[in-house]
């Protein structure tokens, strides 16, 4: 199976894809018309990729391509909507970065809380200035509000509380029997988050429900002087809400990721946001980018891919429609013969029904086997019928609704 690698891959995790029989292909610095014409010449099966955007036309220049691996956890960058319409699986390797991000988020919590950067830069610039930088809240006692508790939320709960800060969270799927569980306190919204937080840090997906979730109503809420930490996508925050906030309640913000960001390693780049004035602190989205992390999320990889080629089974697979629009389920239990599931597809064919799920269990010895399949309607009586008729092949056929 052929392997197209478009981005920054660990060594391991090539020669992992090597030995799992895959034939590895690495370019790096493929982007942009480059990527789509590599991808139309060389046709891989799998194309992985970090930060690079991979777009619908460069989906639809390869026939071959059956998945796309985010080499990473979010995979907006991806146009997973034209890859669903055109049968590409699309995956993902959750979870292995959590604990660099968390990192990189309690780090902007202490640079923001003792003025790190701004204390180098004068000290570069041969200035002494501790009348200025020996103030400082300090972070042990403060009220921590997380906003999204997964993989990477939960990582940064466990940190905070070595900080002994007290915690309160807010996360779609977050109950409050789960945040007695976690042993934080529970807020009902994201603005309920705002009211109570000293500092605010940001650990969810870019997505519909997600984005501009924090805006001006919630950042309204927000305590003058509180920080604001994102290290997840820039879809989740209004900037220029936030640059109004900064300026009208004296916010510290510490970013990790912005509109409109370079997609290749090095540009020319002036986010606007920290132009704000306050204390604005900004990475260059490396929240990911520790060793440790990339190690971990190339393991993830090879074995994505390696299952892929081995069974044809896509792990962490973001674009499997979880309810289709079936009415009707019949199962036919059947001998294991060559052509008896093309004679049933053929009868529900000549009566325009579509097969939107199907499964086909084999039984010890090879002699039978059972077909479940999922309807968008119930079949005609005669085409059932014409079913159960072919006694030498199908032993027993139900139907039933399952509306």
């Amino acid at each position: 199976m052929k392997v197209l690698i478009a981005d920054k891959f660990e060594k391991s995790g090539l020669e992992g894809l090597k030995a799992a029989g895959c034939n590895v292909i690495f370019e790096p610095d493929l982007k942009d018309d480059a990527l789509t014409a590599a991808l139309k010449s060389q046709d891989p099966s799998v194309l992985v990729v970090r930060s690079t955007k991979v777009t619908s036309e460069m989906i639809k220049a390869s026939d071959g391509l059956a998945l796309i691996l985010r080499a990473g956890a979010g995979y907006n960058t991806i146009d997973v909507e034209a890859a669903s319409a055109r049968g590409v699986a699309v995956a993902n390797c959750p979870g292995k970065n959590a604990v660099a991000v968390a990192e990189l988020a309690m780090g902007l919590m202490l640079a923001l809380d003792r003025r790190i950067a701004d204390n180098t830069a004068e000290l570069r610039a041969g200035n002494w200035n501790k009348k200025e930088y020996s103030k400082a809240p300090g972070l042990k006692g403060r009220t921590l509000g997380v906003v999204g508790v997964g993989e990477i939320g939960k990582a940064v709960i466990a940190r905070a509380r070595a900080f002994e800060m007290d915690v309160v969270a807010w996360s779609r799927s977050l109950t409050p029997e789960a945040a007695e569980a976690m042993d934080v306190r529970y807020a009902r919204s994201v603005a309920e988050v705002a009211e109570q937080c000293d500092v605010m840090s940001l650990h969810v997906a870019a997505a519909a429900e997600t984005k501009n979730l924090i805006n001006a109503q919630v950042l309204s809420k927000m305590k003058a002087g509180a920080y604001l930490i994102n290290t997840s996508r820039a879809d989740v925050v209004d900037y220029d809400a936030l640059a109004n906030a900064i300026k009208e309640k004296n916010l510290r913000v510490g970013l990790d990721v912005y509109p409109n960001e370079p997609s290749s390693g090095t540009d020319s780049f002036k986010p606007a946001i920290l132009a704000a004035g306050g204390v604005v602190y900004g990475t260059h989205h490396i929240g990911a980018s520790t060793d440790q992390a990339q190690e971990a999320i190339a393991a993830e990889a090879v074995r994505v891919v390696s299952t892929f080629n081995a069974t044809g089974q896509v792990l962490n697979c973001v674009n499997i429609e979880m309810h289709s629009d079936a009415d009707c389920q019949i199962v036919v239990r059947h001998y294991d013969k060559v052509g008896v599931l093309a004679y049933v597809l053929d009868r529900l064919r000549e009566v325009q029904i579509n097969v939107q799920e199907m499964s086909n269990t084999i039984y010890k010895g090879s002699k039978a086997a059972v077909a479940t399949m999922r309807l968008d309607k119930e079949p005609p009586a005669k085409t059932i019928a014409d079913l159960v008729a072919k006694k030498e092949d199908i032993i027993q056929v139900q139907v039933k609704s399952i509306n």
